[in-house]
């Protein structure tokens, strides 16, 4: 086994997770990252961790749900086909720690599943996911040749790029970005400017995440290396020029319009539908529950794959739906969805991010970097 794969592990589980001896710890293994979750095993035992172990796979889960039959209920117009997996749900009520190990076989294996279908599950799981939301979890990727061939990458390639991002001196980044946060945990209002784009998000009362890739950070994707925050009353609009693989289907060009707080218009060159059925999942997904800012400079391209893209230096990104906790004063309730999808800009050029009207980022560049114009 390639060591990486063991080193890999070890950041996950020690510094990504800060599993401890005794903590509960489910495993979810996608079709392809069986290595992956063999090293993760290796490092729970050496910790003491008591484990448990779900498969994972997009083919699966399409089988189940595209099998399932139901009605649409008239009174509220959704489709009647799932009841709470209160079996599952059980399993995270008693957990420490989740952590997600990705890495499937078809990157689009659920294409062809119904938005009824798609939607009316998510619905049904919603209490699910905020269980998971309440452990220590972290979602990483093992590299697949099903990735690697998504990003246009050979397969030893698309290795060394996934290790080179996850193998990093993360205190040193986390030191970096602390920066940011301290503007944005002092500003009121974030304006990004380019080309389609001009749009303003209110951030005070808000708390930035320095996600340096470990739950001490309020941080759970390994890699990371981005700060966000959770934006409300957003106004303008925004184009997100970085394609994107959503629910199995390509997206490009996505175009969004604001009017207080809430997408009023949208369009995409492709994979508009996806969009929408994104869109009217529920009445808290045309509202924005993320503002987040690439700052991981050792992810050097785009792969289609939100983990890494949205880590990389010289974007920034946007997420309809679902706003974190760990942005929100105690006691305060962000914006509520079943969804939290991503999408992302490009900022390298012929840009800038001001916060309360002062520049901190031109064309990619921080004013703290050498290279910045104000």
């Amino acid at each position: 086994m390639d060591e990486r794969i063991h080193e890999h592990a070890a950041v996950l589980v020690n510094w990504s997770a800060r599993v401890s001896e005794g903590d509960n710890v489910v495993v979810s293994v996608d079709e392809g990252a069986h290595d992956l979750a063999v090293a993760v095993a290796a490092e729970l035992g050496d910790v003491g961790a008591n484990m448990s172990v779900q498969y994972d796979s997009s083919e699966v889960e399409r089988a189940y749900t595209k099998a399932h039959d139901g009605e649409f209920e008239e009174s509220t117009h959704e489709l009647a086909l799932y009841e709470e997996s209160t079996h599952e749900l059980a399993l995270y009520e008693e957990s420490d720690v989740m952590l997600r190990l990705g890495g499937g076989r078809n990157t689009s294996a659920d294409a062809d599943v119904p938005p009824t279908k798609r939607q009316a599950a998510m619905q049904a799981n919603q209490n699910v996911r905020e269980a998971v939301m309440d452990t220590d979890w972290v979602s990483t990727v093992h590299p697949t040749r099903s990735l690697a061939q998504q990003a246009g990458m050979a397969y030893e390639e698309y290795q060394d790029f996934v290790y080179d991002a996850v193998l990093r001196d993360w205190e040193e980044l986390a030191d970096q970005m602390a920066k940011m946060k301290e503007i944005l945990d002092a500003g009121s209002e974030v304006r990004l400017v380019k080309e389609d784009t001009d749009i303003t998000m209110s951030i005070e009362g808000r708390t930035a995440v320095n996600s340096a890739a470990s739950v001490a950070y309020d941080s759970h994707n390994l890699p990371s290396g981005e700060v966000f925050t959770a934006p409300y009353g957003t106004e303008g609009e925004v184009f997100f020029d970085v394609p994107m693989t959503l629910r199995g289907t390509r997206v490009q060009n996505v175009h969004l319009t604001f009017e207080d707080g809430e997408v009023v218009d949208y369009s995409a060159d492709a994979g508009e539908a996806v969009l929408g059925e994104i869109l009217d999942t529920d009445e808290g997904a045309r509202r924005l529950g993320e503002l987040g800012i690439g700052m991981n400079r050792g992810i050097d391209r785009f792969t289609d794959s939100i983990l890494f893209d949205e880590k990389m230096g010289d974007t920034v990104h946007m997420a309809v739906g679902r706003a974190y906790d760990a942005n929100l004063p105690e006691g305060e309730s962000g914006n509520d969805s079943a969804v939290h999808v991503d999408m992302i800009t490009d900022v390298s050029e012929d840009s800038r991010m001001e916060v309360d009207g002062e520049v901190v980022q031109r064309n990619g560049v921080f004013r703290w970097e050498d290279g910045f114009e104000g």
